[in-house]
């Protein structure tokens, strides 16, 4: 589970150089490994991602008080964001941005990652089966470490304006912000939906997978 409240215990660059020694093992489209990560430490680069991150939360936040999730690719035909919560949503991981013992920004080589989908009338999805694996792989080496993190992309809607914060070359994405810590709470109760409710045999259409 995600956690996002952390002790104010550090986690030192040993570990920090394990979780992504771990996580360099993660699966590839032609094992090209095409992620890229800066573990930002300044206080002010933290601040400056911080801030273009908070007002895309307070976005998410307003969208979803509609009903409706934010930033969907197929939003309903009759969507329109007619009333937007002033001011700024409070977020525990943005507001602290500056105390969080880690934050990893992990970005994609837009030049060695495969989008079979590219030419679809749709947004293109497929690449990110090259980037998301490395980016689970950090959480499950942390988890295994007795720490907590949790991964947003927030930050890659702002992605003009934190390219020039953290150098980003045009050739690159943004795939995620991820922060890390020794959590004050770590979740062992999740609630997920069961296999049957989305898993059915043969087509879409078809008969629930019961195992």
């Amino acid at each position: 589970g995600s956690v996002r409240q952390f002790t104010d215990e550090r986690v030192d660059d040993a570990t920090v150089y394990a979780m992504l020694d771990d996580a360099r093992f993660a699966p590839s489209g032609g094992n090209r490994q095409g992620w890229r990560v800066v573990v930002v430490k300044s206080a002010a680069k933290r601040r400056a991602i911080g801030d273009l991150m908070k007002p895309v939360w307070d976005e998410y936040v307003a969208i979803g008080s509609t009903g409706v999730t934010p930033f969907t690719a197929a939003p309903p035909a009759n969507y329109a964001l007619t009333t937007v919560t002033p001011g700024h949503t409070p977020n525990d991981l943005l507001d602290n941005i500056v105390d969080v013992p880690v934050v990893l920004v992990v970005a994609a080589d837009l030049g060695c990652i495969a989008m079979m989908d590219k030419d679809l009338e749709r947004p293109a999805i497929t690449g990110g089966g090259s980037i998301y694996p490395f980016c689970w792989n950090v959480l499950l080496s942390a988890r295994s470490r007795g720490l907590g993190g949790v991964m947003t992309t927030f930050l890659s809607r702002a992605e003009p304006l934190a390219a020039s914060v953290l150098g980003l070359p045009p050739t690159y994405a943004l795939a995620s912000t991820i922060f890390l810590g020794h959590p004050v709470h770590q979740p062992t109760k999740l609630k997920r939906a069961a296999v049957e409710t989305f898993a059915t045999i043969d087509s879409f259409d078809g008969s629930p997978f019961a195992g």
